[in-house]
């Protein structure tokens, strides 16, 4: 006589199909994603390049290890997860610890793409859009504008813009309703007395600086919502690995 033992473990439709839909939102920031110009300083495209890498190779990890229920897939989804959750905990620490060296390497950052300006339209933007943001002109004043060979004001440049800043650091005139992209020309030979009247006088460091405790709340809650999505999706992970396993183990017998 035999006798057959059953197992009742089966794979969880919901946390396979919850999986794979959570893995649709790392395929979404693919769409993004802009031809890859010169490197001139640091160029925003490659960071977001980068970033679609990553996206893309744990989407892909996670959907098909969900779809085809592939351990190995899913361990390296999960385990990757696990990796990127600690480094933002490390950055964020460090950070937190070494605000000089921060500092330090943000305004080497913002000098170096201040040189390439008018180099990488991508990087335009960025600069353009943080000096809007945070109404701010260079890193620590307009003055920083002499590192870009456009808008220096030496006697060899010939230049249109020479002695000059980007239009993003002119404050709003609320009656315009275009924006006058050439109403930083020629600002920086007026006296620094009368600047604050048509520019932004400001460093983008200390702009900076400054939003971060009034908007602490904020940053803290994003960080935790970020976090809270990537223990979720481990849990996702470990639960199908678990079922998977418990399934394969039935078998076995």
């Amino acid at each position: 006589m035999h006798y057959y033992r059953y197992s009742n473990a089966e794979v969880s439709c919901w946390y396979k199909y919850l999986l794979f839909s959570y893995n649709i939102v790392f395929w979404g920031v693919l769409s993004d994603l802009t031809k890859v110009t010169r490197l001139h300083g640091i160029d925003p495209v490659v960071l977001v390049l980068m970033v679609g890498v990553v996206m893309f190779t744990l989407g892909f990890a996670g959907c098909v290890g969900a779809l085809r229920e592939n351990i190995c897939l899913l361990k390296f989804f999960c385990g990757t997860i696990v990796l990127i959750f600690f480094l933002e905990l490390a950055v964020a620490v460090l950070a937190f610890l070494f605000q000089d060296w921060v500092r330090d390497r943000f305004r080497e950052f913002f000098e170096s793409n201040i040189r390439s300006y008018r180099d990488d339209i991508d990087l335009q933007n960025l600069i353009d859009s943080l000096q809007k943001a945070n109404q701010c002109c260079g890193a620590y004043g307009p003055e920083d504008w002499d590192l870009n060979v456009y808008f220096n004001c030496s006697g060899a440049s010939y230049s249109r813009e020479k002695c000059g800043v980007p239009f993003s650091c002119c404050v709003p005139d609320p009656a315009q309703k275009v924006v006058n992209t050439q109403c930083g020309y020629d600002v920086r030979t007026e006296p620094k007395s009368k600047w604050d009247e048509y520019i932004f006088t400001k460093g983008c460091i200390q702009a900076l600086e400054g939003w971060l405790p009034r908007n602490i709340y904020i940053v803290a809650g994003i960080f935790i919502a970020i976090s809270l999505l990537q223990i979720f999706g481990i849990f996702l992970a470990k639960t199908l690995i678990s079922d998977i396993e418990a399934v394969k183990a039935g078998h076995h017998f």
